[in-house]
């Protein structure tokens, strides 16, 4: 457990396991409601570390093991987590950030905040911060809370078939996280960017998306916003991409990990 000043947050780090020092340290920032970072721990966490990378996984405040405040779940609270953790774990390089669903949200949040201290970001089936997709949020959560309000039973069937899970235990525990907390209204009022702010990110971006989501119709709209932005479509994957195909997924990522790398190798030479 961190403290990390307004929230105490469950972490695990894990790195290379042959002594060898990390060659970068990789930062994975989990989903909303249903998400943890079990989610990366049980898939591309211990490849990343075998290939050398740091990887720090984190739960989100609310989530998992980390400490559940009554309020403050804006997109901003959740940057200053990791800003704050970052912090505390002395991580003071440029980090690569990987955010699947609203974790890519909010690693793309905390480049534009912080463009020095990202070395690349990695959207799985994720999105910057725009009017749009504060709506489509403030849509989703206004549904979870008031079905909790009048059908528990329906909320609990319909938080698990939209986050792609399978356990009563995630599902109620969302449940909770959302009635019992200020998230469902927090989340939607959360200050977004402007397309300027998105076209000012200047590290490599990946965009991750299953073929079969809705979000894949994003790949061309970021391609053609940020810079040095490359987009893969998995085909016959849905929301849950990261975890069913998370070979594709992971081998992606070290790809652009070792191009950024590449990269800011090159300009310090030069």
């Amino acid at each position: 457990m961190v403290d990390a000043g307004a929230v105490r947050l469950h972490v695990q780090r894990t790195g290379p396991r042959d002594g060898r020092p990390a060659t970068a340290t990789v930062v994975l920032v989990h989903g909303l409601l249903t998400d943890s970072l079990a989610s990366y721990y049980f898939t591309v966490a211990p490849a990343f570390a075998a290939a050398g990378l740091d990887v720090v996984m984190y739960d989100l405040r609310g989530h998992g093991r980390s400490e559940r405040p009554a309020s403050g779940y804006t997109l901003d609270h959740n940057i200053d987590d990791l800003e704050a953790l970052l912090d505390r774990l002395r991580v003071s390089g440029p980090v690569h950030l990987v955010g699947n669903s609203y974790g890519g949200t909010i690693a793309f949040g905390y480049a534009v905040r912080h463009p020095e201290r990202a070395a690349s970001v990695c959207l799985i089936e994720s999105e910057p911060a725009t009017e749009s997709w504060a709506v489509k949020l403030g849509g989703i959560l206004h549904r979870v809370v008031t079905q909790l309000a009048h059908n528990e039973p329906d909320a609990l069937a319909w938080i698990t078939a939209h986050r792609g899970h399978n356990t009563a235990r995630l599902a109620r525990g969302a449940a909770r996280l959302a009635r019992e907390t200020t998230l469902g209204r927090d989340i939607p009022a959360s200050r977004v960017l402007t397309e300027d702010h998105i076209r000012a990110v200047r590290c490599p971006v990946l965009g991750v998306y299953g073929g079969d989501s809705d979000l894949a119709e994003l790949a061309p709209w970021l391609e053609s916003l940020v810079p040095d932005c490359r987009t893969v479509v998995v085909p016959g994957h849905e929301h849950s991409v990261l975890v069913e195909a998370s070979g594709t997924v992971g081998g992606a990522i070290l790809t652009l990990i070792d191009r950024a790398s590449g990269a800011r190798a090159g300009a310090a030479a030069r």
